[in-house]
């Protein structure tokens, strides 16, 4: 799973335009494999295939979503959305919020979400503070929802908890709409910096201190299979009248979906992985680097953004972060991501990661071994590999069903063809 509604990055960034691309065919004779602007794969035509009689001919065709975003993403509020915003901040925010103009009133778009829309909100400089009102919030407008309503609820309560225990940013408003939040100054982290080794132990021992936490919600590990069996289904009903979505969807149910589902869930019912709370979206949009911290600090990060937190598998949220070492949300041209397949987490850097993770429990320092771990750390890099699988499979289901339902300028149904040749890609190596 923000500039208008999921849940997979914001923040901004330069990017270079990456290499033509065509996706590879499970099944079908091998191709490139570096990333594109596009991210089709010409010659899909509707069985998947995009081959006639062995003969390996391809047909291109043209990408319309990608003429249509040519230019980039719209950056603009509209004087609709800005009243709204100007509504909800006067109600629910104290002091000069109250006594400005909506002309007074500030808004921007914060870039790079794929589930909500982010805005930041500010009083204007001239406006003095009355009290202790915060000048600058963080305005969260949901998206299309795909959790549910319970789930909005179960996140308010969640994020709530979290800002009193220091866990995360204060929480200003909720209602039916969105939420507002403290604005942190601060930054999202970029994807290349996930490898970066001492943000990479930092990560660790956060999602270690979380998968620590007792939550008040239900304690079963439902939230995978239920999601991706409740995804599943509503996919199995979906059609699209658009040409090139009807391309790439019908490429996608050409990997046989239902089917590839009951084999991972017979791989992960032979992988043994304990319960614990989870955050369920640990990619560098929900990780704010923290301003004004000292570059030798420990502590210079903070997760945010918990729509998809509950109890889980620990495999799932590991393996799921180190799966978005390869996406970048922040490129700015269609289809506003680029995949590197290349910049999965190699054997040392999931020890290097996997020892500080440890480490929170033991207090031992992050990369010295004992005996009796070398067996625990072979064990969770099996655990962990499989479990990926698992998060390619769900945001691609996931991407399917927004290139339904949502606004956002994002190639959904490109990102779900990326996320399913990652998944066999991985599946052969680790399963």
């Amino acid at each position: 799973m923000e500039a208008e509604g999921l849940c997979k990055g914001d923040g901004a960034r330069n990017a270079v335009a990456p290499e033509p691309h065509r996706l590879r065919a499970i099944g079908a004779r091998d191709r490139s494999a570096n990333p594109s602007p596009r991210g089709e794969e010409p010659g899909t035509n509707g069985d998947g295939g995009g081959e006639e009689d062995g003969e390996g001919e391809e047909e291109d065709y043209e990408d319309s979503e990608a003429e249509q975003y040519r230019g980039g993403r719209s950056e603009e509020v509209d004087w609709e959305v800005k009243l709204r915003s100007y509504t909800w901040c006067k109600e629910f925010l104290a002091g000069s919020w109250k006594l400005i103009s909506v002309e007074e009133f500030q808004i921007s778009v914060i870039s790079g979400g794929l589930s909500n829309l982010l805005y930041l909100c500010a009083l204007p400089d001239h406006v003095l503070s009355v009290g202790d009102e915060p000048r600058q919030v963080l305005l969260r407008v949901y998206g299309a929802i795909l959790q549910g309503v319970d789930s909005l609820i179960l996140e308010s309560v969640m994020f709530a908890v979290l800002a009193e225990r220091a866990l995360g940013p204060r929480l200003y408003g909720v209602f039916p709409q969105g939420r507002l939040e403290q604005y942190i100054p601060s930054r999202r982290l970029l994807t290349e910096e996930l490898a970066f080794p001492d943000f990479s132990a930092e990560i660790a021992v956060k999602m270690s201190r979380f998968h620590g936490m007792v939550m008040p919600f239900n304690k079963e590990p439902k939230w995978l299979f239920e999601t991706m069996d409740r995804y599943l289904k509503q996919i199995m009903g979906l059609t699209f009248t658009r040409e090139t979505h009807v391309k790439k969807f019908n490429k996608l149910k050409s990997f046989n979906l239902p089917a590839e589902l009951a084999n991972l869930r017979s791989l992960l019912e032979a992988t043994w992985s304990p319960v614990v709370f989870c955050h369920n979206d640990v990619q560098e949009g929900n990780i704010l680097l923290l301003a004004d911290r000292d570059p030798s600090s420990t502590e210079q990060l903070m997760l945010i953004d918990f729509e998809y937190s509950s109890y889980n598998y620990r495999g799932f949220d590991i393996g799921n972060h180190f799966c978005e070492w390869m996406y970048d949300y922040t490129y700015d041209q269609w289809p506003f991501f680029k995949a590197s397949m290349e910049k999965y987490p190699n054997r040392q850097q999931q020890l290097h990661f996997i020892r500080h993770y440890l480490s929170e429990y033991t207090g031992n320092k992050g990369d010295s071994i004992h005996d009796d771990q070398t067996k625990i750390e072979e064990e969770m890099i099996i655990e962990i590999n499989r479990y990926a699988l698992a998060s390619h499979y769900l945001w691609a289901l996931w991407a399917i069903l927004q290139a339904k339902i949502s606004t956002i300028e994002f190639g959904y149904l490109d990102y779900a063809l990326y996320r399913l040749e990652a998944y066999f890609e991985q599946k052969r190596i680790f399963a």
